[in-house]
């Protein structure tokens, strides 16, 4: 293996090589996090040997998904030998600090591998997230004749993402106090909006387990104060839903104008609440909210571009922003992140950007060189990013200007 590079002042470090072998020689509990993009392995087990002399019964009959085919539009780092192997998933639990997190990409037809491989490895499953964006291309073998208009494939919209947990030590609060690891960074990643300000709210309390369906004495007494006077924290709760910000995306969710009335404390109740189907109307008694628009607005929008890719080929470039949510999400302030999967970077310029420490991997040269130029403009702005992508386009195509001064006639 070559030896680590230092970027930034050292505050982003890449490990050239196979991450295999570097996670081997990264301290036990030293990882704050992990927030990573490994390959999906998407190419069809038929499609990934067809050009290969080689075939999984003679050469990889233990892990069809392993290095002796091409995967996704030819690239043979594409594979699911490490991102579907529970081993190596639990060297991701070793270096992880207690009640660290996981993040992880993948594809819609290759999650529930590397999903079932990080909890054989030991981590808890705590959710899903989608990342819901309106660029993909169907990739469907269409019919022709008489089966005009059949086709094989849908239209690619979104990409799950695991959160995962390594186990606590102890409670919630005990971990975060020794650790500060175990939680979400839930105020952090807020969406805010013009018609998220937050502000008072006041609600009835009830008695401890007093439940609708009795009569009387179900409200706190008054020398409690039955009246619950709180503040809503400006910005929406974040959910795990992510997308890309795109028309289509945004009209396909509905008009919606959140809860049905600004609640006051004095709504009616009534002892038959708990049967279903009684839903008795309210018409006229709830002062209704100001607030309208598409239920996507509830959302956190990030959109990639030309800026995320600083003049990268790698096919699967993740937006800096979208990275950089992530990275604020699962750690904590000061923590270090490590990225696997390097790719070109993305990983290690979001944590840059949000004051962490990032740990990458990257094995093959090609992204190396992407990382290094990364890292480099990290403090550009975008006019010089724009010139460095353009730059890094063109290098490696003769390029013909034609005559100094044109044709002579």
């Amino acid at each position: 293996m070559s030896k680590p590079r230092s970027f930034l002042d050292g505050r982003v470090v890449l490990h050239p090589g196979d991450c295999r072998e570097v996670l081997r020689g990264l301290a036990d509990a030293s990882i704050d996090s992990v927030v990573t993009d490994p390959p999906y392995a998407l190419v069809s087990i038929v499609k990934r040997f067809a050009n290969s002399p080689r075939s999984e019964r003679t050469e990889n009959a233990e892990n069809p998904y392993g290095r002796t085919g091409r995967g996704f539009m030819g690239q043979r780092w594409d594979t699911g030998e490490t991102a579907f192997a529970a081993e190596f998933w639990e060297d991701v639990l070793r270096v992880l600090k207690p009640g660290g997190h996981c993040v992880a990409f993948s594809g819609t037809r290759t999650y529930h591998r590397m999903v079932c491989a990080i909890e054989d490895a030991g981590f808890e499953i705590r959710d899903q997230l989608a990342w819901v964006y309106g660029s993909g291309f169907p990739k469907s073998h269409n019919q022709k004749g008489d089966w005009a208009g059949w086709g094989t494939a849908l239209k690619p919209a979104w990409e799950p993402i695991v959160l995962a947990r390594k186990s606590l030590s102890g409670t919630v609060a005990q971990t975060v106090h020794q650790h500060g690891t175990g939680a979400l960074n839930i105020d952090g990643c807020r969406v805010h909006a013009d018609d998220a300000q937050g502000g008072a709210y006041t609600i009835k309390r009830f008695k401890p387990g007093a439940t609708l369906d009795k009569e009387g004495g179900t409200w706190k007494p008054e020398g409690d104060g039955p009246l619950y006077h709180g503040e809503m924290k400006p910005g929406r709760w974040p959910a795990n839903i992510l997308h890309d910000g795109s028309d289509e995306v945004v009209s396909a969710f509905p008009e919606s104008a959140g809860q049905q009335g600004v609640v006051t404390g004095n709504e009616p109740s009534s002892p038959f609440a708990n049967v279903y189907g009684d839903m008795p109307s309210r018409a006229g008694r709830a002062e209704p909210r100001g607030d309208s628009g598409s239920a996507a607005r509830f959302f956190y929008s990030s959109k990639a571009d030309a800026n995320d890719r600083v003049g990268s080929k790698h096919p699967t470039v993740k937006p800096v922003d979208l990275m950089q949510w992530l990275c604020r999400l699962v750690t904590p302030p000061g923590g270090t992140v490590l990225d696997p999967f390097a790719g070109t970077g993305t990983t290690g310029e979001a944590a840059f950007r949000e004051g962490f420490r990032a740990v990458l991997v990257e094995r093959e040269e090609a992204y190396q060189a992407d990382i290094a130029r990364r890292m480099k403009l990290a403090m550009a702005g975008p006019d010089e990013r724009a010139r460095e992508s353009i730059k890094a386009k063109i290098a490696d195509k003769p390029q013909d200007l034609g005559p100094l001064f044109g044709e002579v006639a």
